[in-house]
């Protein structure tokens, strides 16, 4: 069965109802750019019949969409305001760049994988989003091309986040990240309250792939 463009803005007001708001994601502006943005057209082919489906998607290189309620719970947390300029470490489809930059004054997003960079920027353009840099490159350490920012989301995971990225932060800014090992990775957003103060609260737990050249979990041997 090939689904219509009907058919997927249902699945779309679905999954805002069903799945996101549920989970006590009810900020509404972030709620309206995501009923507003076909998720379908960012989700590798194969996978689309199942684009607006509470599941992460493979999209190849090892890496994965989350799953709409986590992106959802991570916009809402980063609390993106018009004036924002916000970076983005691993643009994957760039389903959530778009969502960042519909949010955002402006977007630097990075990616090691080329493909994805690609892909993303062809699709962005398409929707007519000008707000957007794309870079290439591994910021496994941190993106200090452009600091301070407001907002930071890093959508791989780490074991432990590199303390460069908190440095990143303009005073009041939000980062988003995933820590810990499997089976039970925390998601959380740090804010940094002053020059040596940050403020730390977990969202949910979850799994999702290491980010690419991140630093292992240390072996310890006796």
């Amino acid at each position: 069965m090939t689904n219509t463009a009907t058919d997927f803005e249902q699945a779309r007001h679905n999954m805002v109802e069903q799945q996101i708001r549920p989970w006590n994601v009810l900020d509404q502006r972030v709620l309206d750019k995501i009923e507003g943005l076909a998720r379908d057209r960012f989700v590798p082919k194969r996978y689309r019949d199942i684009s607006y489906a509470d599941t992460q998607i493979d999209i190849g290189h090892s890496q994965i969409m989350m799953t709409p309620k986590e992106e959802a719970r991570m916009l809402q947390a980063l609390a993106i305001k018009p004036s924002d300029t916000v970076l983005e470490i691993g643009t994957g489809t760039g389903y959530c760049t778009a969502l960042m930059a519909s949010l955002a004054k402006h977007v630097y997003s990075v990616d090691i994988i080329a493909e994805f960079i690609e892909s993303a920027s062809q699709i962005t353009s398409k929707l007519g989003l000008s707000n957007i840099e794309f870079e290439e490159g591994d910021a496994a350490n941190g993106w200090p091309h452009h600091k301070p920012y407001d907002a930071i989301a890093i959508t791989g995971s780490y074991y432990q986040l590199p303390e460069t990225y908190l440095t990143h932060l303009s005073i009041g800014g939000r980062l988003f990240c995933v820590t810990g090992t499997e089976p039970a990775m925390q998601a959380q957003i740090i804010t940094r309250l002053g020059e040596e103060e940050w403020h730390y609260e977990t969202l949910y737990e979850t799994v999702i792939p290491k980010l690419i050249n991140s630093q292992p979990k240390p072996q310890f041997s006796f």
